[in-house]
């Protein structure tokens, strides 16, 4: 058995390893490629205890040493490199229907094909336990702390369980227990870090901290800026985790990115003449002016491709096709007429057959196999961070683009008191400032149904140049400190269940985006209502 075979080599060499990480080499790879695995994790991280932790550690060391073995060693590891989430290096293949011109498209110096999965969650099949809770906390709780000690306004930063019976112009760092206001109109947080808990009081009258302070949310991880004993602190800053790219990136090549969200392909409502229409752009077919839509070399779709079945009460009304693997059947046919050149990166939604628990792992083989079977598609776990348009002749490292559906975005909106206000489901942009100043996907407990990883997934460790999410079916983009934002619009037109809400979607906007002059469009294919009455007649 390969696992009792690889737990012998580890213990010839004095080594403990974790039995899921175990269990998962031992499902993905071979034995000896599995010792290769492990010793090269030994001796990239010097440790003693092989694990998930040790690996990412030593990820890159890996990536680097798997991608310099030969072609036909290669193979051997394909399995497990795409599990591990390692470089995906996509071939350019020719379809033979392909004329000369298209070819010589295909084939272009400035049309690179470069795609690399950079992050994506290590997937663990076992019973959660609370132990399972407490080391996920931990280890965000320490990402969070090295985020924050590099912000300038960290002065003095001391642990609660150092503090004294009087302490003045001190910076703590901790995850917020709880949240209430006093009699007084104040606010006081409930902050615990490693080392023990304490009361930190924001007083009402201080007008932008208390702002500040109303926005806070639940488990998030912040820096606070404090004076007094360590019964009780008042706040004189707070500092969130947040982000700031230093500059934003131009590529050497003339291509551009596209992006869709929630299609909901087997929907009655889907918006299928419409749908047609962006892929006959796509194809040339369409003139659209000042957008020459062959420089469109790559196409995210995040989320919710189908309708699904049973996501919500009495569903099946909504439905023209009543099974799920049909519905990924017709999908699949409309993503086969799209030009072959373009990849298309997709990841999972709430209705597209996974788990609701995030992370959520790529599309399901069993229902989605169609997908799986196109050579253009690449596809990812939500959420997911993708590298485009690298080049190292170039000297240019490409766009990292975080992925996620946004299923937590309700959350907030409903109970973050500034986005509340905005009433941020109508500008979606507003919920991905805000999770990008925490640096958390979902910081809040019980904002999403998640799986508590050693690692988080959700943590947003490096800041990406551009951001694109889902879910809201609101059209949008916008910058967060050089962070590019995009929110998609749906392909499906209102249902009963969304107007029930008060929902207001917006249909058929393909926002697009110039990777060299970083000039923004957003397409619009849809129908306008006369027209939509003529084709329903016809």
């Amino acid at each position: 058995m390969p696992t009792k075979e690889i737990l012998k080599f580890c213990i010839e060499k004095g080594l403990l390893i974790d039995k899921s990480f175990l269990e998962f080499l031992a499902e993905n790879t071979d034995v000896e490629s599995a010792k290769l695995i492990i010793g090269r994790l030994k001796t990239y991280s010097d440790k003693k205890i092989i694990n998930q932790k040790s690996f990412e550690e030593s990820k890159e060391k890996v990536r680097e040493f798997l991608f310099k073995l030969p072609e036909e060693n290669q193979k051997k590891f394909e399995k497990l490199k795409i599990k591990l989430g390692f470089t995906l290096e996509i071939s350019r293949e020719i379809d033979p229907i392909h004329s000369e011109t298209q070819k010589e498209i295909l084939f272009h110096e400035f049309s690179p094909t470069n795609i690399r999965i950079l992050d994506m969650p290590f997937f663990v099949g076992k019973k959660l336990e609370v132990k399972d809770f407490v080391v996920h906390f931990k280890n965000r709780f320490s990402e969070m702390s090295s985020i924050l000690q590099g912000h300038s306004e960290m002065v003095n930063p001391i642990s609660i369980g150092k503090l004294s019976n009087s302490n003045s112009n001190v910076s703590v760092i901790g995850i917020v227990r709880n949240k209430s206001f006093t009699k007084n109109k104040n606010i006081l947080f409930d902050v615990e870090d490693l080392t023990g808990r304490i009361k930190i009081l924001v007083n009402g009258d201080k007008k932008d901290l208390f702002e500040k302070a109303e926005n806070i949310c639940l488990d998030g991880v912040f820096g606070f800026r404090v004076s007094g004993n360590k019964e009780i602190l008042f706040a004189n800053e707070i500092i969130f985790p947040d982000s700031f790219l230093q500059q934003k990136k131009n590529s050497p090549y003339n291509e551009s990115v596209a992006f869709l969200g929630d299609l909901h392909y087997g929907s009655k409502r889907f918006l299928e003449n419409d749908f047609l229409k962006f892929i006959d752009s796509l194809n040339g077919k369409n003139k659209i002016d000042e957008l020459d839509t062959s420089k469109i070399k790559y196409l995210f779709v995040v989320g919710d491709l189908v309708t699904g079945i049973g996501n919500y009460p009495n569903q099946e009304k909504d439905l023209k096709i009543k099974d799920l693997e049909e519905q990924f059947q017709g999908l699949a046919d409309f993503f086969k007429k799209i030009r072959k050149d373009i990849k298309i990166i997709i990841s999972p939604g709430n209705h597209d057959g996974v788990r609701l628990m995030e992370p959520q792992p790529i599309l399901d083989e069993k229902y989605a196999w169609p997908l799986h079977d196109l050579k253009n598609i690449i596809l990812t776990a939500n959420p997911a961070r993708i590298n485009i348009g690298s080049d190292d002749k170039k000297a240019f490292n490409g766009f990292d683009i975080l992925t996620y559906h946004g299923f937590s975005f309700t959350f907030y909106a409903n109970n973050i008191p500034e986005l509340v206000k905005k009433r941020a489901m109508d500008c979606p942009e507003e919920i991905m400032k805000y999770l990008l100043k925490n640096r958390h996907l979902a910081p809040t407990h019980s904002s999403v149904q998640y799986f508590p990883l050693e690692q988080d997934p959700l943590l947003i460790k490096k800041i990406p140049d551009i951001f694109v999410s889902a879910h809201t079916h609101k059209s949008g983009v916008g910058y967060y400190n050089n962070t590019l934002l995009v929110s998609t619009s749906c392909w499906e037109s209102m249902t009963p269940y969304q107007e029930k809400f008060g929902n207001k979607p917006d249909h058929c906007k393909v926002p697009v985006f110039n990777l060299k002059t970083r000039a923004i469009k957003i397409l619009d294919f849809e129908t306008k209502e006369e027209n939509k009455i003529i084709i329903e007649k016809k």
